[in-house]
């Protein structure tokens, strides 16, 4: 009777059970206790030298060590399943980011440009007293950055003047705008985020290795990281007293709204670079936690020194631009002209007093990694105090004598350019061959002024949670001042974490890094501010509607009609092809109607062989049109701007509706063994028909369930527009080629029109003209019959915003079916000339064109907006 029976619990994590087997005397030992015992025989060694944020030192290598009290106490709370939930935690996450839609655009990487967010399980700990200093430390530089901008643009240039800062380091940086000189922004605050990249040393010092000032970046997936990661971990979150985040976001915009020139109700926008911005995906994210519009430089205009924002409802006033591009792409017309990105005329806009940007235009220079040697200096003279927070070592090789000594110990250092048109990447010499040193070293002799030296400083490595164990990784902080506008400045507690590859040194999300959420653990109470709104009350939501850019609704636009194109375009090429491969005679009628339809969608070049001439070559020449890169027209080419149109509004798409578009683009129509063999029909058709599938779930999404608000509206318009003309077209070429009067014209024809079974349905097997021309001309129940299309065009348009004169205008150029009348539609003369039904479509067909392009001068461009605009301006 002297032994233990153990019988397994059910679900019982293994940690526990482990501790256990190994120790029965302790089966009530709490699991918390167990957890943080496993974690501390479990984490990975860190490699020596660097710092061990797990256990609190610098590393020697070795293992079993004891974690830090707030490790200790995180792995305590890890909740149910302890360890042994990790992994489906884990899967989570990765879930979350995949319904979340969490992005990351990769430019070197062609094969997988758009790659999901990589965000590790645990976060980075911060501890009251590190974040003391870190927090004091970045407030200062802050300021200290922002004094010297006000002295450089505005002030006696006393940092010039008295050598605290090389005229050749400021002047001569493409980061200094001579344009900008003499203009103090509002409340004179240049800097209204300024972010710091950190590493702790072997010392255990926090160090600044970057800093970033013209339009930081990380905001949206810090935001997303610390909402991603504490739900997984709520235990540990609250008694942790981790800080929370929304007070400082409420600084932002408060400051913003303090200092525009349009007072409280000022309209604030984020500029962001487009869909293609490696970090586009963010800028949505941010833009809608802040309450704020997200516009692209095509979205903006000014007008008389005044900046607008382009929408369906007309020209509304723009106070304050919180930017996400660099300095020189902002302004064609003063700063970079070859940039498609900016606003022209944007800098005369903020000279004249009536727009902020945040941040001020001009800061560029302070960038360079160059300046930080100056730093120490500059903050005792300008501010009269000690730099709080240091830098690495750093060194502008442009002063005489300077690098001398680095360069005979170059492996200690990193070669840096002073700015990025330098011509060569940063370089970590300690990663180099001793072969490759010289080579550096008369790089350096050659031009020194466009080389900075700073010292090499092992990251330190942080936990992570990789293929279900415990690792570390190389991290780096980036951590986010923000101003007050009063001269103070507050410290976003928490940050965006970095995590380098497995075995790097280097961070960068670009080459396959990671990121962490940092949590700061605070003695104090914890801020519980927020974001949201107060309710809202019935009154408020009377005028309440969502703002429509003019660039997103001309975007759906598009996006509506290349929808409608490559539905068509698909469902011709199925319909001839089989055509084509049919045992009938179709006869020159028809051949000269299925010859235009295909040349008129661009299904074929116009030099291709006629169908009446060469079919089987004409059927190749359709089957090629298949492969990418054979023609400018055609279904490949309507499903590649189907997918740009549907890039410019990520954000107003469901994911499914994303995801079935991207299945269309990425869908190879023709098997790459049909292109090396002989082009077969049969494997067209196979591909065509996956398309077609394809294309009517993306019909689904956008007729079921998108939000019928003034963006959707054009989007349908879109597809009324390009129905009509195509089907318009289509039905004209019948009758002119007298090819709807042969049984497998006539059949081909209610094929098109998707209408085969409807018209079988209510007239059997008569094939006659009026009944033809009463479903697809005047039925008002049939959604492909020109009536109904014409009828649902001119309903959605009645809705668009604008003055009723106005639309009214507009509805004069959309064909009414009201005024057609089928005894008239049905004459004809004895050659079979339908006149007035020619004369129908070709008024119908030329209305909606003129109607496609007054739409889009009225809402998209805005060409007689300048009497009509909106705001009291």
């Amino acid at each position: 009777m002297g032994g233990w029976v153990l019988t397994p619990r059910p679900f019982m994590p293994q940690c526990l059970m482990a501790s256990l087997f190994q120790n029965p005397s302790q089966d009530h030992a709490d699991p918390g206790d167990e957890c943080a015992a496993l974690a501390r025989d479990l984490a990975a060694s860190v490699l020596p030298g660097h710092w061990d944020e797990l256990r609190g030192r610098v590393s020697d290598g070795a293992t079993g060590t004891p974690l830090t009290p707030m490790w200790e106490q995180f792995f305590r709370l890890l909740g149910p399943g302890g360890f042994d939930a990790l992994g489906a935690r884990q899967q989570q996450l990765l879930q979350q980011i995949h319904d979340d839609g969490v992005t990351y655009n990769v430019h070197a990487d062609a094969a997988q440009a758009v790659r999901a967010w990589s965000v590790d399980l645990f976060p980075l700990l911060i501890d009251a007293a590190a974040w003391k200093q870190i927090s004091a430390g970045a407030a200062q530089r802050a300021a200290l950055l922002n004094a010297i901008l006000a002295d450089i643009y505005t002030g006696a240039q006393r940092t010039l003047k008295e050598g605290l800062l090389p005229p050749a380091l400021v002047q001569g940086h493409p980061g200094y705008l001579r344009a900008v000189h003499g203009h103090a922004p509002p409340g004179n605050v240049w800097l209204h985020i300024a972010a710091f990249d950190l590493a702790r040393g072997p010392d255990g010092v926090w160090r600044v290795v970057n800093q970033r000032v013209q339009a930081p970046s990380g905001l949206g997936y810090l935001l997303e990281n610390r909402i991603l990661i504490s739900r997984l971990f709520p235990d540990a979150f609250t008694q942790l007293k981790v800080q929370r985040l929304a007070a400082s976001y409420r600084l932002l915009m408060d400051t913003l709204l303090r200092l525009s020139p349009g007072g409280s109700g000022s309209r604030v926008v984020l500029l962001t670079p487009g869909p293609y911005s490696e970090t586009y995906f963010e800028q949505v994210y941010l833009a809608r936690y802040l309450g704020i519009t997200l516009a692209e430089g095509s979205d903006l205009t000014v007008r008389e020194d005044r900046l607008y924002l382009k929408t369906l409802r007309g020209l509304e006033p723009v106070h304050v631009v919180l930017r996400r591009l660099d300095d020189s792409f902002c302004d064609p017309l003063e700063l970079r002209p070859d940039s498609m990105l900016g606003v022209a005329g944007l800098l005369q806009a903020v000279r004249a007093g009536h727009v902020l940007v945040a941040n001020a235009l001009g800061a560029g220079f302070l960038e360079s990694p160059a300046v930080q040697g100056f730093l120490p200096k500059l903050c005792e003279t300008l501010l009269g105090e000690p730099l709080k927070l240091p830098s690495l070592p750093t060194w502008w090789c442009g002063e005489p004598g300077v690098c001398d000594a680095p360069l005979d110990d170059l492996r200690s250092w990193v070669i840096k350019p002073v700015h990025a048109d330098c011509g060569f990447e940063p370089t970590v010499m300690a990663s180099l061959d001793y072969g490759q040193l010289p080579a550096w070293r008369e790089r350096v002799h050659a031009d020194p002024a466009r080389v900075t030296l700073q010292q090499y400083q092992p990251l330190p490595q942080v936990p992570v949670w990789s293929d279900d164990r415990l690792a570390a990784r190389a991290a780096m902080l980036r951590v986010y001042a923000l101003s007050d506008g009063q001269g103070g400045w507050r410290v976003l507690p928490g940050g965006l974490v970095r995590t380098a590859p497995r075995g790097g040194n280097t961070v960068s999300m670009q080459r396959g890094g990671s990121s962490q959420d940092a949590w700061v653990i605070t003695g104090d109470a914890v801020d519980d501010s927020t974001l949201l709104p107060p309710p809202m009350r019935p009154q408020d939501l009377v005028n309440h509607h969502r703002v429509v850019t003019s660039r997103a609704a001309e975007n759906l636009f598009w996006l509506g009609r290349y929808s409608e194109r490559a539905e068509y375009s698909a469902r011709l090429a199925r319909i001839t092809l089989r055509a084509l491969s049919g045992d009938d005679d179709l006869g020159p009628a028809v051949r000269d109607m299925v010859d235009s339809w295909c040349r008129q969608a661009g299904l074929i070049e116009p030099e291709s062989p006629s169908l009446s001439d060469n079919p089987h070559g004409f059927e190749r020449c359709i089957v090629r049109g298949l492969t990418p890169g054979q023609h400018a027209g055609g279904i490949v080419q309507n499903i590649q701007a189907l997918g740009f149109a549907a890039t410019q509004v990520r954000e107003r798409l469901g994911g499914d509706h994303r995801q079935w578009i991207a299945s269309a683009t990425a869908l190879e129509l023709l098997p790459a063994a049909a292109r090396r063999d002989e082009l077969q029909a049969a494997q067209a058709l196979r591909g065509l028909e996956q398309l077609t599938e394809i294309l009517s779930a993306i019909t689904g999404a956008q007729t079921d369930r998108m939000t019928r608000d003034d963006g959707w509206r054009l989007l349908s318009i879109g597809r009324h527009i390009e129905r009509l003309t195509l089907l318009g077209e289509a039905l004209s070429l019948a009758f002119r080629t007298n090819a709807v009067h042969t049984d497998s014209g006539f059949n081909l024809l209610l094929a098109l029109f998707d209408s085969t079974i409807t018209y079988r349905a209510l007239y059997q097997k008569r094939l006659e003209i009026p009944p033809l021309l009463d479903l697809l001309m005047l039925d008002r129940e049939n959604p492909r019959a020109l009536g109904w299309v014409a009828q649902t065009l001119r309903a959605r348009m009645a809705k668009l915003p604008g003055e009723a004169a106005d639309k009214e205008a507009l509805l004069a150029l959309a064909p009414d079916p009201d005024d057609w009348h089928l005894p008239e539609l049905c004459t004809h003369n004895q050659d079979s000339h339908y006149a007035w039904l020619e004369l129908t479509l070709t008024q119908s067909i030329e209305g909606a064109w003129r109607l496609s392009d007054e739409i889009s001068r009225r809402y998209f461009a805005h060409a007689n907006a300048p009497d009509r605009t909106l705001g009291g301006y």
